[in-house]
């Protein structure tokens, strides 16, 4: 499966931090903010993943990340050249993904909880063994202000909407999604929408009317954070400062990802540890190489 990490817009709701750079490239505590989709997808055992941003942030992006090498992975970079919907991901991929599966998770989006990787393994292997779509819904107290989906007795999708003036459920669709091979073709069928836009809701439509919808529930004990406004940004930061600290773990460290994966070897690990210097995080790299984490 290829994955694709949506990092581009102007990140206007940030403004002023983000008049000079990404804010995917804005630090939620500890790490650039990259590093927790990056991870997501790592989680799910994706190895090749295209990055999508503005033609002005991909070189901060290369900069920082390289072609992936350190974390046992191949990085690709492609732009956006303007926001013009999520689904748009998909045309703007098509090279890349080919005749493949393809998950894409939102460059702002932060996932964590216990299990996690399980549930994205399984959304992989629904994808590339069962040629079924995954969404995933997380349940929130004000559905109104996002994308939702509704489900029966037997956790079959039924509906997904848009900002729904009257939701149907609680469940809000979080922004990492996990689709068959052929996703590209289903994207460029998309007639944009009123604000010109392809929708991401629009897709999944596609694929619920065809009955090839799927569901995975992210409930408690779960954790999804967007940071893409100030009051966001700074809660994220303040929860992984908090489990971090009380824990002595790193949440959506790639380097330690793919070690544990095997997909870099203890002299890769600790290279890049000497990159990050004296920090806490160069620190916790070195921890994992003399195995006294729980893994």
């Amino acid at each position: 499966m290829k994955g694709i990490i949506l990092a581009g817009g102007a990140g206007t709701r940030l403004y002023p931090l983000t008049l000079v750079t990404s804010k995917q490239l804005l630090p939620v505590y500890d790490k650039p903010m990259i590093y927790y989709p990056l991870s997501t997808l790592m989680l799910a055992g994706i190895k090749d993943i295209l990055i999508i941003s503005t033609g002005e942030d991909l070189p901060r992006f290369e900069e920082l990340l390289g072609d992936g090498t350190r974390f046992g992975i191949k990085l690709s970079y492609a732009e956006q050249p303007s926001p013009d919907g999520l689904a748009q991901a998909f045309i703007i991929g098509k090279d890349f993904i080919g005749d493949d599966a393809c998950a894409l998770v939102l460059g702002d989006n932060i996932f964590y909880g216990n299990g996690l990787g399980k549930k994205l393994k399984d959304s992989v292997s629904n994808a590339e063994n069962n040629a079924r779509a995954t969404v995933f819904g997380y349940y929130v107290s004000d559905p109104e202000r996002f994308g939702v989906v509704d489900f029966d007795e037997n956790g079959k999708v039924t509906s997904i909407e848009e900002k729904p003036s009257e939701p149907r459920s609680n469940y809000a669709v979080t922004g990492i999604y996990f689709y068959p091979a052929g996703v590209s073709s289903y994207a460029e069928r998309i007639k944009p929408s009123g604000r010109g836009e392809y929708e991401i809701t629009s897709l999944n439509q596609m694929y619920l009317e065809e009955g090839l919808l799927d569901m995975q529930h992210l409930d408690r004990g779960f954790v999804w954070l967007d940071a893409g406004t100030i009051n966001s940004l700074m809660e994220a930061s303040c929860f992984i400062q908090t489990v971090q600290n009380q824990n002595g773990i790193i949440i959506s460290a790639p380097e330690e990802i793919a070690y544990l994966y095997k997909w870099i070897d203890k002299e890769t690990l600790l290279k890049t540890a000497e990159l990050y210097g004296n920090s806490s995080y160069g620190k916790h790299l070195k921890e994992v190489t003399r195995n006294r984490l729980r893994k």
